[in-house]
């Protein structure tokens, strides 16, 4: 029972201990911009872990930039992918705050040389190859795009050309002026009264006889 209090009364020192150390150290308002090593490019989105206070985790805006509350002589851990994780220790200072700039390396991967095959084996290449049908030359692939059954299946679904509406509106005006002067309705003059009125007045007057007269 006495060993019981005993390792208590340890533990409660030690979280005690643990306590008035955290508390003597001076608290800082820690702020910072992560950019990559030789680029000055900000890195975004970076991981930032204080594993010196229970690994609080914060994280860096999409410019880089973070700031948050720690303590003076923490260990700072910056995480990223495609970058090396760099860490980072807070000196002494004789403010509240402090301002510092991270760099990151950013990692260059290679990756072996890959040569891709459309088959799985040689056997299946053989097979593919001898397949092949050659009889479909260029002379017949041309045919068959200029032949009357594809020229009139690619006119119901092929718009007209700025071109072809031009040449088509041209002919149109031209036809309207050669035809400007031609009777376009076909009216026939016998069922006209007009027409007939005149054809009669012209024989009481004589014009016709008058006509032949002349000859």
């Amino acid at each position: 029972m006495a060993g019981r209090f005993y390792y208590i009364f340890i533990l409660i020192f030690l979280l005690s201990w643990v306590t008035l150390s955290a508390q003597e150290r001076k608290i800082v308002q820690f702020s910072g911009l992560i950019s990559s090593v030789g680029g000055e490019l900000p890195v975004p989105f970076v991981t930032v872990t204080n594993i010196s206070y229970n690994s609080q985790v914060h994280a860096a805006n999409n410019e880089g930039f973070f700031s948050f509350v720690a303590h003076v002589g923490d260990t700072i851990r910056f995480t990223s992918v495609g970058f090396e994780p760099a860490e980072f220790v807070i000196p002494e200072t004789a403010l509240d705050k402090f301002t510092a700039k991270i760099n990151m390396k950013s990692l260059v991967i290679e990756l072996p040389a890959v040569m891709p095959f459309p088959w799985a084996s040689i056997e299946e290449f053989n097979m593919a190859f001898m397949a092949l049908d050659v009889s479909d030359d260029n002379i017949s692939r041309i045919r068959n795009s200029l032949s009357p059954e594809a020229l009139a299946a690619l006119s119901q679904v092929v718009p007209r050309s700025a071109e072809e509406i031009q040449t088509f509106n041209s002919m149109q005006r031209h036809i309207n002026m050669s035809n400007k002067t031609i009777n376009q309705r076909f009216a026939n003059p016998l069922f006209s009264p007009f027409a007939w009125g005149s054809f009669i007045n012209s024989i009481v007057k004589g014009d016709y006889s008058r006509k032949r007269l002349e000859y």
